[in-house]
């Protein structure tokens, strides 16, 4: 449960409908749905990606996992902070980026699924849940809260243009600050954990 309400805040598609509304409100309903699906499988199988090698990639660069969560949680409440201010979060993608990508046909690549719903803070978040995992089973679990998130991701881009029409634009920013809440939270306790467990690794 924590490893998903990790990933779901993180990731935040319900905020991302609002991104991806407006990059694909020129598209036909076919052509959206089509987009948001394979938008959606390469952010998975880049998400599942760095869990299952993030690890190894840690090892190579002589990076300890605690280390990665004090820094992974300084990134994490940056992106928090944008999020509780109703802002496009710097770390995933900028207005400027958005505009930029209009004319573009492969916006499912950048910037939906790289790195609107995998960005910096999404992959950090994965390695470091699973460089906690003390078991096999609660491997098992980070994988399967990977995929039951972008499982959602999927619903809600694909029903995009509904649910903003049944939110609107002011019940997106009242989620988006909420999940900014909760993610600064988590934020939080990644760093507390991180500098705890490297003050007693030096007793």
């Amino acid at each position: 449960m924590y490893a998903f309400s990790s990933l779901f805040a993180i990731i935040s598609p319900v905020s991302g409908v609002v991104t991806f509304v407006s990059l694909t409100s020129e598209l036909k309903l076919e052509e959206k749905n089509a987009l948001a699906t394979k938008s959606v499988i390469l952010a998975c199988i880049i998400a599942l990606f760095f869990a299952i090698s993030g690890e190894m990639i840690l090892d190579f660069f002589g990076i300890s996992i605690d280390s990665l969560r004090v820094a992974g949680g300084v990134l994490l409440f940056t992106v928090a902070f944008d999020m509780m201010l109703a802002k496009v979060s710097r770390e995933s993608i900028t207005e400027k980026e958005i505009d930029k990508s209009m004319d573009r046909s492969d916006i499912w690549i950048f910037p939906i699924a790289l790195p609107l719903l995998t960005g910096p803070g999404a992959i950090t978040t994965v390695i470091v849940l699973m460089g906690s995992a003390s078991s096999i089973l609660q491997n098992i679990a980070v994988l399967f809260a990977i995929l039951l998130t972008f499982a959602i991701t999927m619903v809600l881009f694909r029903f995009s243009r509904r649910i903003y029409k049944f939110l609107g634009y002011t019940g997106m920013l009242v989620f988006t600050r909420l999940m900014g809440l909760l993610l600064a939270a988590m934020a939080v306790n990644f760093i507390s954990q991180g500098l705890w467990n490297i003050y007693v690794s030096f007793q």
